[in-house]
């Protein structure tokens, strides 16, 4: 038996009808949650941490979050007005000590990360130097422009919660991040 080409029937084309309407604006406390994450000195273990944790959250996140400055997620990154922020590392030089001073300013909350943000070790390791080991580093300290003593970063800034560990504890991470996702919402409520 010869098989038969099955021809479709052509479609009634329907027309629509597109209303003119004007934009709703999106309440405050359902807007995306500005994201900065920025890494000084450290091993950036925390930032490979928080990618793996990504891994089991970016779909909620990704809804939930506007990761404005995120080097390892964008290549474009904008330091503008924050929400959060997450700093890695201890501050070694005045630069970075700037730096800091000026992602504290356009940053409603910020979360130190990790060993060295929180208590500037390790790699404030030099601080416990005696004087001949201090002598013996001064031109790498010198040609790095690093400043006397490395800082944690509560001894530049603010701080609104801290995450400890090398690496972070991932259980405590997400933690502090709902902590501060409920602190933004409901100051956008209010």
């Amino acid at each position: 038996m010869p098989i038969k080409k099955l021809r479709a029937r052509p479609k009634k084309a329907k027309t629509a009808v597109l209303k003119k309407t004007a934009a709703v604006p999106v309440p405050a406390e359902e807007q995306k949650i500005r994201i900065g994450w920025f890494t000084f000195s450290c091993s950036e273990d925390n930032t490979v941490v928080m990618t793996e944790i990504m891994n089991d959250h970016w779909q909620e996140w990704k809804k939930m979050f506007d990761f404005r400055h995120v080097r390892m997620l964008k290549s474009h990154n904008i330091l503008d007005a924050l929400d959060i922020v997450f700093i890695e590392g201890a501050i070694a030089s005045e630069e970075q000590a700037q730096k800091l001073k000026e992602i504290r300013q356009r940053s409603k909350l910020l979360v130190a990360v990790g060993a060295c943000a929180c208590v500037g070790l390790p790699a404030g390791q030099r601080n416990t130097f005696t004087e001949i080991q201090r002598a013996k580093i001064e031109h790498l300290v010198a040609k790095f422009a690093a400043l006397p003593k490395v800082l944690k970063v509560a001894e530049v800034v603010s701080v609104d919660a801290e995450v400890p560990g090398c690496p972070m504890d991932p259980a405590n991470f997400l933690r502090v991040v709902n902590q501060a996702v409920a602190r933004v919402r409901a100051e956008r409520r209010s």
